[in-house]
């Protein structure tokens, strides 16, 4: 799942400052930065100063300096390109420890087991509170082993794809939290987890590495458990009555093909508990492929286009709008709508945005962009 909408650590708060302190204030950034950086434009907004003109040194080198000087004044430089300038942005950002909760991160991942072991049990036909009693035979939910422990490995190497890749980083970050849902509310028994970042990226390199991190990692448990439990699935006749149908992206019906060859008419293939977290566990990762706002697919978009960034995202909802409609699926409908209203277009810089992103990772950027196609049932569920 996507890192949480872009969250530094606690900052302390600049109290006000008069005009005369502002001015002091300004003149002592000035005087730090003025022999790496030719000062041709000055501004404020706020207690924020802006600097404009060419830096003397290459970006990486500029910003370990300027971080060095800056913070001990409070401030956190960021590295931007605008009109035709370099701008340092000195913004007032003291950085305060953040208390880690591990007992939150445990807490949440045992609910999150339960609601899964739940909805696990419903998928293999033991329908907790109708067929049986989970407060009387709490062994039997672990009919629903098989899909609770796929799907939280799956999102858990999802997870800690980010987690690593921070840390080695030396970015701050949480550990992930699991969203817990009941399986009556949410088919699945969760909402998928998230990780918190509680400091800015350093580059675009390194804001693309722990983006892309998550979901080329969760790939690695997804695809195998998938195919695994394809294994185990059985092809059937759809029944007269109408069934769920899970959505086939492209790769899944290579995989099917694969396994089971053409599929006749009037059957379909009834997937085992593991195949359908392997389903569950590739569709979460296309959900977070999609190159908007701060999903994943959204910083890796930032990483490679930059200022194109809004564009970007805008277009990815308005296609996600056409392809409900074409569909007439209204999953992507609603979709849509949540990532507008909840994760939006923005995403924050990084510390140093003028270092160009590497060449592999352009590649990879893209390979992971192709990774959406191939991932993404056009339809994702349906009654037959």
């Amino acid at each position: 799942m996507p890192l949480w909408p872009f969250r530094r650590r606690r900052r302390v708060a600049v109290s006000a400052l008069s005009p005369d302190a502002l001015l002091v204030t300004e003149d002592l950034l000035r005087r730090n930065v003025e022999d790496i950086f030719i000062v041709r434009e000055r501004g404020s907004r706020g207690h924020a100063f802006l600097f404009g003109g060419e830096l003397l040194l290459e970006p990486p080198r500029a910003l370990t300096l300027l971080e060095a000087r800056l913070k001990p004044l409070g401030y956190t430089p960021f590295l931007v390109r605008d009109r035709g300038l370099t701008w340092i942005q000195a913004l007032p950002l003291g950085d305060v420890t953040s208390p880690a909760r591990p007992a939150v991160n445990v807490v949440l991942f045992l609910l999150t087991l339960l609601s899964t072991l739940m909805a696990g049990s419903l998928v293999a036909g033991s329908m907790p509170f109708v067929t049986f009693d989970p407060r009387l035979e709490p062994h039997r939910l672990l009919d629903g082993l098989p899909f609770a422990a796929t799907l939280l490995g799956i999102l858990g190497t999802h997870e800690f794809g980010h987690y690593f890749t921070a840390r080695a980083y030396g970015a701050s970050v949480s550990l992930p939290y699991f969203i817990p849902a009941p399986p009556p509310l949410f088919l699945f028994g969760t909402l998928g987890a998230v990780i918190r970042m509680r400091s800015p990226a350093r580059d675009r390199n390194s804001l693309f590495d722990i983006a892309a991190a998550g979901p080329l990692a969760g790939l690695v448990v997804a695809i195998p458990a998938l195919w695994l439990g394809l294994g185990w699935s059985r092809v059937g006749v759809v029944p007269d009555s109408g069934a769920m149908a899970f959505g086939d992206s492209l790769l899944l019906r290579a995989m099917t093909y694969l396994m089971f060859g053409r599929i006749p008419e009037g059957m379909d293939v009834f997937i085992h508990p593991v195949a359908l977290a392997g389903w569950v566990g590739l569709f979460v990762t296309a959900l977070n492929l999609f190159p908007v706002g701060q999903l994943d697919g959204g910083r890796i978009a930032y990483a490679l286009f930059g200022g194109q960034h809004r564009r970007v995202s805008v277009g990815t909802v308005a296609a996600l709008l056409l392809l409900g409609a074409v569909t007439g699926s209204a999953n992507w409908l609603v979709f849509a709508g949540l990532v507008t209203f909840l994760i939006g277009f923005h995403h924050a810089p990084p510390l140093d945005d003028l270092t160009p992103l590497s060449p592999g990772r352009y590649a990879v950027g893209f390979f992971c962009l192709l990774l959406l196609v191939l991932l993404i049932p056009p339809v994702p569920i349906q009654m037959n």
